[in-house]
Order: C-alpha cells, then sequence, then structure tokens
C-alpha cells in the first residue's frame, strides 16, 4: 500500500506541474502575439512612410549625378593633396592651424571634442551602427542601399589602412603641439573622418537623393549625418592626434569612394537590382515600355 500511495502522489505531482506550464503557456501565448502584432504594425508603417517619402526614379538620378560630379572634383585634389603631404611630412600651415584649435581650452569644448570623437574610438560602436543602419534600411525595403551602406564602410577600412602605408606620414608630434589623445598608426589620412564619413555622410547623400519633404525622420537624419561628418575633423586636429592637411585629405578621399560607390548605386538602382516587389514590377513595366519605343 504504501508504495502505491507514493506512485499516486507522483503521479498527482506531475499532472499538477503539467497543468501549471499549459497556464503560464496560455497565459504567455496572448502576450507574444501581441507583441508581434505591434511589432508587424510599426514596419509596415515604418514602409509606408518611407515608400511616401520616395522621390521618382527620375529625380534621384538626377541629384545622384550633381553629387556625382561634385565627388569627381574632390577625387582629384585628395590624389594631390596626398602626394604633397608624402614628400612634406610636416607643414607649417598645419602646426599653426592646430595651434588655433587649442587656443581655447574651456572644458566643455575638449569634452565636446572627445566626445565626437568617441564612436570611432569604439570599434563595437562603429559597427553596430552600422549593423543597425544595414537592418532597418533592410527592413523598409531599401534593399540596394543597405548593401551599399555595408559594402561602402568596408572598403573605406581597407582604403584607409592601405593608404596610410603608402604615405606613411608620422601623426602630430607633442613637441610641436598639444597631444591630448594619442593615437597610434600613421597620420595620413585620418580613419575617424573616412569613417564617418563612410556612413554619416553615405546616410545624408541617401537623405538627399531618396527622400523629399519635411519629415521630421528625415529632417534629423540629414542633421545628425552632417553634424558628424562637419565635426569629426575639428575634433581630430583639436585633440591633436591628427594634422589638418591628414583631414582634409579623409574628407576627399572617401567623398570621392561615395561617389564611385554612388555612381554604382545608380546603375544598380536603374535596373531595379534588390529592388521590392512592387517597384520591380515597375522597372519591368518602364523597361519594355523603352524597349516598344525603340522598335
Amino acid at each position: 500500500m504504501p508504495d502505491i500511495s507514493r506512485d499516486t502522489e507522483r503521479q498527482e505531482s506531475r499532472i499538477r506541474e503539467k497543468s501549471a506550464q499549459d497556464t503560464r503557456d496560455d497565459n504567455k501565448a496572448p502576450v507574444e502575439n501581441s507583441i508581434e502584432e505591434e511589432t508587424q504594425e510599426v514596419v509596415q508603417e515604418a514602409k509606408k512612410e518611407v515608400a511616401a517619402a520616395r522621390l521618382p526614379w527620375y529625380r534621384r538620378i538626377k541629384r545622384g549625378y550633381i553629387l556625382l560630379g561634385i565627388y569627381a572634383l574632390l577625387f582629384v585634389l585628395s590624389a594631390l593633396l596626398a602626394t604633397f603631404v608624402h614628400f612634406h611630412p610636416v607643414l607649417g600651415i598645419d602646426v599653426t592651424i592646430t595651434h588655433e584649435f587649442q587656443e581655447n581650452q574651456a572644458p566643455w569644448l575638449s569634452w565636446l571634442m572627445t566626445a565626437i570623437s568617441y564612436i570611432g574610438d569604439q570599434n563595437w560602436l562603429s559597427i553596430g551602427l552600422v549593423v543597425l543602419a544595414v537592418v532597418i534600411f533592410w527592413i523598409v525595403d531599401l534593399r540596394l542601399e543597405a548593401v551599399i551602406i555595408a559594402v561602402v564602410y568596408a572598403l573605406s577600412g581597407l582604403l584607409n589602412a592601405l593608404i596610410k602605408i603608402i604615405v606613411n606620414r608620422p601623426r602630430p608630434n607633442a613637441s610641436v603641439v598639444e597631444v591630448f589623445r594619442a593615437a597610434t598608426g600613421q597620420s595620413f589620412p585620418s580613419g575617424h573622418v573616412m569613417s564617418y564619413v563612410a556612413f554619416w555622410g553615405l546616410l545624408f547623400t541617401f537623405g538627399v537623393i531618396l527622400f523629399d519633404g519635411w519629415r521630421w525622420w528625415r529632417i534629423a537624419l540629414l542633421v545628425i549625418s552632417a553634424f558628424f561628418v562637419v565635426m569629426v575633423g575639428p575634433s581630430r586636429i583639436y585633440l591633436g592626434a591628427h594634422w589638418a592637411s591628414d583631414v582634409l585629405g579623409a574628407y576627399l578621399i572617401e567623398t570621392a569612394l561615395i561617389g564611385i560607390a554612388l555612381f554604382i548605386y545608380l546603375q544598380l538602382d536603374e535596373r531595379g537590382v534588390l529592388a521590392s516587389r512592387k517597384e520591380h514590377t515597375w522597372f519591368s513595366a518602364r523597361k519594355i515600355a523603352r524597349g516598344k519605343r525603340h522598335v
């Protein structure tokens, strides 16, 4: 009898545990379904908002080629500057500019310059922002743009490392200027500037050529991107990590790289590569219509 009683207790205990687990699962299911539904609604609203803001194809092409002409000019200037600093590692004008930047050493200014450069000092944060942007662009059906962001950022890092080796310019010396934040490696071009322009500059470019209107998210994208692109250069000079010509060269080189990427993007965009199903249908109809005109 005692054995039968213990077996009965065990069975009743297992039944109670299973019942409790079923109850928890039943309570959890509505919550999970609710979260999933809300997430889908947010994604759908984001897709509609982005689709409504997108410029027509022909206007995107027009704006893109205007920027492309500017970037081509900057590429020529960057090549000339890189050649010059290779033969003149320390320029008097660089020292003068750094002294001017470092003349005001107010605590708030030092904090601001350090904060602006912080993203570039932390690889996990820089890569995390790129991944986040790629995911968001992909979710809202800007898949080609997402791929371009990832590829340009990766190529920018490789190009920066290659040019540093070729030019082999030393960084500012503490005996000449004040070095608030010591950095290692070669000086030309500035890696921070190139990575910021590769990411924030490309976001700004897409904000200009893809969307229209005064939607808050577009304005925020343009303002934040422009802020980091414009301010990262002065921050590197102020902190004594780079010469002004390092910063200028990085701006020129990276905008040239974005120009090449933009040219490729416009060609792929015209062909509807990685376009959403709705837009791909529009591209197909456009190609058919163009073919009929040439018959």
